[in-house]
């Protein structure tokens, strides 16, 4: 799934960061997939992981819910990606790459997995951790310098 992800994260421009991510549906059938598109829309809620659940919402027919939905991404969501995906009631999150400065999966918050909340999905995170990590790493080494 996390290679899906990636494959995804290869339709975002030259200008947004290379994430991708994919819904899968209870049986593992790919339902949309998106990377993230931020700058090309102009944007700030265009991360990867809220077009493919808005793209998922529209193919799997249970109006915006996605119960026993599977998200892949190749990097640890952030707040606003970690709280729709609660919100969707998406089964499980997969992820490759984690994210300390921004992650809510886990590192820097755990949105996902707060008992407070109704729903909490199931979390894997570095899956392909490495080649995800480097779509980043390659990514900001042309556009930071030291």
């Amino acid at each position: 799934m996390v290679r899906a992800a990636l494959d995804a994260a290869a339709l975002s421009g030259t200008d947004d960061v290379p994430i991708g991510a994919v819904v899968f549906d209870p049986e593992g059938v790919e339902l949309a997939r998106a990377a993230n598109r931020r700058e090309a829309d102009g944007d700030p809620t265009a991360h990867a992981e809220v077009l493919a659940l808005r793209a998922a919402a529209r193919a799997f027919g249970d109006g915006w819910r996605l119960p026993g939905c599977t998200i892949a991404v190749t990097v640890e969501p952030c707040t606003m990606c970690a709280g729709a995906i609660t919100l969707s009631r998406v089964e499980s999150v997969v992820f490759g790459a984690w994210e300390p400065k921004t992650g809510a999966v886990g590192s820097l918050w755990d949105v996902v997995r707060d008992p407070r909340l109704s729903h909490r999905p199931q979390v894997r995170g570095g899956v392909l951790e490495d080649e995800c990590r480097a779509l980043m790493v390659d990514f900001f080494a042309t556009r930071r310098h030291p």
